[in-house]
């Protein structure tokens, strides 16, 4: 049986966090780090859904109005509490990191070397990738398309 959005939704913590239009970018950018999450929805005076307000609108902004982030260091602000992977960890398991520790991106390490960086995207790709290869497989084995 197919996993249904509503099942997924059921799991989640109820309600949805959101903002008004009028709000300030910095009461949205509140929102998102008070609750840890990428993205508020954005619902105006008669509760409809009118927009969504993401980490990439944040990005975009900054690049047009802060002049600030010409002089600020990236190290006064990155994360240094670095969750990472091994090049050996099996995709169903770095997925399970990353949803529970609500991150996307996380460095791929060998020893001190840093192999490269993988994303939440990459890895229900590949996962997806992986799901279809078995199915397949083992509807031709149930069809007896392998010798037993």
């Amino acid at each position: 049986m197919k996993t249904k959005v509503k099942d997924l939704l059921a799991t989640k913590s109820p309600g949805v966090v959101s903002v008004h239009p009028a709000q300030s970018i910095h009461e949205a950018i509140k929102k998102l780090t008070d609750h840890n999450i990428g993205s508020v929805i954005v619902i105006d005076d008669n509760q409809k859904l009118v927009g969504i307000f993401t980490e990439r609108d944040i990005l975009r902004e900054c690049v047009c109005r802060c002049d600030e982030l010409k002089t600020t260091k990236v190290e006064s602000v990155m994360t240094t509490d670095l969750i990472i992977g091994l090049p050996d960890d099996d995709v169903e398991y770095l997925l399970g990191i990353m949803s529970k520790n609500k991150i996307r991106h996380i460095p791929i390490l060998d020893g001190d070397i840093v192999q490269g960086v993988i994303s939440i995207g990459d890895l229900v790709k590949a996962f997806l990738n992986d799901v279809s290869y078995e199915n397949r497989y083992l509807k031709d084995y149930i069809m007896g398309k392998y010798p037993g």
